[in-house]
């Protein structure tokens, strides 16, 4: 539209700045800690999201594939293309639920057991290294700030929800 001999372009929606951004400020944050990690990972050929199965199941014993991929973070699907290549190398065994044959549950073996603990040692001086370097109170602090925006989130997430809010949503 012209008016006066100059072109009027449409204005965005007021929205705060770009670099104020929750979802990029959290994928920042996210890439300059696997910064660290990454090298470390693939020298032990490693992805990101493997380890996070490796560590899962340490920690966890065993874990139906629903849960071991909310619990990691990974869509099941890739989690599906994932597992057999770390079945196939002896860190983790897959097998049936007894009493449903369709469900699967995943485990740690005694091979992933040894790997995590030649792993794990390094893992542990990078996080000394990132505590050292942004402090252990702000570290703390931020661990308790996530916890607290995951927990706020995922409450809101499972209440009902107002006719308002739902219109809105549309």
């Amino acid at each position: 539209m012209r008016t006066g001999g100059t072109v009027e372009r449409p204005t965005a929606a007021a929205m705060r700045p770009f670099s104020r951004s929750l979802p990029m400020q959290l994928m920042r944050a996210r890439e300059a800690v696997m910064r660290r990690f990454r090298p470390h990972l693939l020298s032990h050929g490693f992805s990101d999201q493997q380890w996070r199965i490796i560590r899962a199941l340490v920690d966890n014993g065993r874990l139906e594939i629903g849960a071991l991929s909310a619990l990691c973070q990974i869509h099941p699907a890739s989690l599906s293309r994932m597992l057999p290549k770390l079945a196939e190398d002896g860190f983790i065994t897959r097998h049936s639920h007894q009493n449903d044959q369709r469900r699967i549950v995943v485990a740690i073996t005694a091979r992933g057991r040894t790997l995590f603990r030649s792993v794990a040692p390094e893992s542990e001086e990078i996080y000394t290294t990132v505590e050292r370097e942004f402090g252990a109170k702000g570290l703390r602090e931020l661990y308790q700030l996530l916890d607290r925006l995951i927990e706020t989130l995922e409450a809101a997430e499972s209440r009902p929800q107002s006719a308002s809010s739902r219109r809105r949503r549309r």
